[in-house]
Formats: C-alpha cells, sequence, structure tokens
C-alpha cells in the first residue's frame, strides 16, 4: 500500500487528514505544514531543564520523559508534525552493542566493527528490545490527538559508519575501506542493519507512529555509483519492509545534492533535502511522484526576523510548483537557536501559504 492509500492497516485514522499527511501524500493543504528536525531537545530551555542530569540514552529509555520532550515544541511551537524523541544509535544499544552517547562527541563504539567475525554483535531486533518505545508511542498519540507522529530511524550506511568507524567520522575512512576493499562484508553488514532498521520502524509504526523519516545523515559523504552499488539495496530493502503499512515513509541526508534521484529511487514518498539545492531544482533531480520535504539554512535563523522571512520566501516560492511541500529545516535544529525564532518562523509559513 502506499502513502496515498485511504486509512487502513495501522495507519492512525485521527491524523489522516492532517495538512502534514495530506502533504506526504501530495493532496490539497489548508497551508504549507512545518515540522524542524531536531525541534524536540537542545534548543529549548524545559528540554535542558528536563534533562538535567541525565545521559542521552537513558532519556531515550524513560517513556514519560521522551512524552515530555516530544511535546515541548508541539507547545511551543505549533508545529504540524511531533517528531520522536530519540537517537538513531538506541536500536544498537538495544541489541547489545557497547556503545555510549558522549557530549560534544557523539556515539561512541567500544569495539567497532572491521571484520567477518565482528557481525555476531549484530542480532535481530525484537519488539522486546524496545518496549519502551512502544509505551512512549502510546503515551504520545493518546496526548497529540489529530497531530501526527514521525517516527524514525538511521539509515543503514550512517548506522554502519559508526559501526566501523568506532564514532563521528569526517572521512569515513575505515567504512569506505571496507566498502571497496571488501564488498562482500560490507553488503553483509548493510543487510543487517536494513533488517534491524526494519525491526525498529515497525516497532513505530505499529505502536501508533503516523510517518516515518530514514535519517541517512552522512550519505553525502558518497559518490553517486557507490550510492547505487553499495548503498541504495540496504535502504531500499527497509522502505519497502515498511511499504504495506500505507503511513508516508521519509529519506534524508545531509549533502546529497547529487544523490537526491537516487534517494528516491529507494522508495521513499517524501524526499528531504537540504539548503544546498532549491526546492525546485531538487523536484527535477527527484523526479514525479514523490514530495519534498525542506530546506531552509539553519544558521539563517541567527540573522534577524527580516532576514529569516526573506529567506523562507525564497524556499516558498521555490516550492510554488511542487505537488507537495512540508516545510522544514534542510538539517536540525543548532543547539543556541532562539526559541522564539521557531515559533515566529512555523507562524510565518501558516500565514504566508494559508489557502
Amino acid at each position: 500500500m502506499s502513502a496515498n492509500a485511504s486509512p487502513s492497516g495501522h495507519q492512525p485514522t485521527a491524523t489522516y487528514n492532517s495538512a502534514f499527511l495530506k502533504a506526504c501524500r501530495r493532496e490539497p493543504v489548508p497551508h504549507t505544514p512545518v515540522w524542524f528536525m531536531r525541534q524536540a531537545g537542545r534548543s529549548l530551555p524545559e528540554y535542558l531543564k528536563v534533562r538535567e542530569g541525565i545521559g542521552m540514552l537513558d532519556s531515550c529509555m524513560r517513556p514519560e520523559l521522551v512524552t515530555e520532550i516530544t511535546l515541548q515544541p508541539i507547545r511551543r511551537h505549533h508545529v504540524d508534525a511531533a517528531i520522536y524523541f530519540s537517537d538513531i544509535v538506541v536500536p544498537l544499544k538495544a541489541i547489545g552493542i557497547d556503545l555510549d552517547i558522549k557530549p560534544g562527541v557523539g556515539p561512541v563504539v567500544e569495539k567497532p566493527i572491521r571484520s567477518r567475525a565482528d557481525l555476531a554483535q549484530l542480532r535481530d531486533l525484537t519488539p522486546e528490545d524496545v518496549s519502551y518505545v512502544t509505551e512512549a508511542i502510546k503515551l504520545l498519540t493518546a496526548e497529540l490527538g489529530e497531530t501526527p507522529l514521525i517516527g524514525f530511524a538511521g539509515a543503514p550506511f550512517t548506522l554502519a559508519s559508526y559501526l566501523v568507524e568506532g564514532g563521528p567520522s569526517r572521512t569515513y575512512e575505515n567504512a569506505k575501506a571496507m566498502m571497496y576493499g571488501d564488498p562482500e562484508l560490507w553488503a553483509d553488514l548493510l543487510d543487517r542493519l536494513a533488517g534491524i532498521t526494519s525491526a525498529f520502524l515497525k516497532v513505530q509504526i505499529e505502536a501508533g507512529a503516523s510517518a516515518v523519516q530514514l535519517f541517512d545523515s552522512w550519505a553525502g559523504a558518497l559518490a553517486p555509483a557507490d550510492y547505487r552499488r553499495s548503498v541504495l539495496p540496504a535502504s531500499a530493502k527497509v522502505f519497502k519492509a515498511v511499504e504495506s503499512y500505507g503511513v508516508p515513509r521519509i529519506h534524508f541526508g545531509v549533502g546529497t545534492g547529487e544523490l537526491l534521484g537516487l534517494m528516491g529511487e529507494a522508495g521513499a514518498d517524501v524526499v528531504g533535502v537540504d539548503w544546498r539545492v532549491p526546492l525546485d531544482e531538487a523536484a527535477r533531480r527527484v523526479g514525479p511522484g514523490k514530495a519534498l520535504q525542506g530546506n531552509l539554512d539553519p544558521t539563517v535563523l541567527f540573522a534577524g526576523t527580516e532576514a529569516v522571512e526573506t529567506k523562507t520566501r525564497e524556499v516558498l516560492d521555490s516550492a510554488a510548483g511542487l505537488e507537495g511541500h512540508i516545510f522544514n529545516l534542510g538539517h536540525g535544529v543548532m543547539p543556541s537557536t532562539d526559541p522564539d525564532a521557531l515559533t515566529r518562523l512555523v507562524e510565518y509559513v501558516h500565514t504566508q501559504t494559508a489557502r
């Protein structure tokens, strides 16, 4: 079933006619819907208060805390969708990978995967491994009512990059060395991660998520030919695995202007675009039949209201001919962003695009 299907299966009917889901399905909307990547988090003082003294991974495993954090930007900004508060490495932690999220660094893996024997670390994910996710989403959907909840997961390539490098990287030398030097091991690694990611998204959808986003944050490090050969099959497997649920599937990466067409081919209903490519050009690269999401540069929010409105107008004008457009930033909200700037931005987009 595609995202254009009528409500059935696990698709939450309360949210079906929301502006966000209509835009995902490329249907007419009352206004352009808005949400922000990392809206539930670091820029909000109320977030910093409830997270005080609690580690990131620990906070992701507390359903009441996850619910509160996820709801905070809905209350403050009046965005059109909530994004489930979690981290892309949560399913890896849940299956026993020895990792931690270190402040100022990011995910750090104790024993990187560098050989075929190391693949034994990756077992299948079961719903019981992440029962706290199911509990949190049930709490959230009860609170959100008609506001959609977006579930998410890290894409196989980005998860593989962390696992092989042992942490964040600028060059991905170990991951690429495996990809080029031992393509069979690389394919098996990504295939296992595709299975884990698919299972994690299914848990979220079955608990009540109205849409899902696959974050391939580091895919922009790849040439198109390498992406097609060594990454696209695993991402396509994830999208295919959740297709029957009928919820919209979003695909996003950073620095992926050269990959937009391929990312659309992987099977998503919506392709996220960072700020480097105008949306009208992105639509040409992606091709017909897909909605687009994006794509204001997050740093514009530091420039003052007039500049924000000018740049936002440019995004909206570039999106004017699209079948479906969801307004978002071209990447996540930066930690030092003024929350009031985000609130004003939501109001401006809603006002400017009211039909």
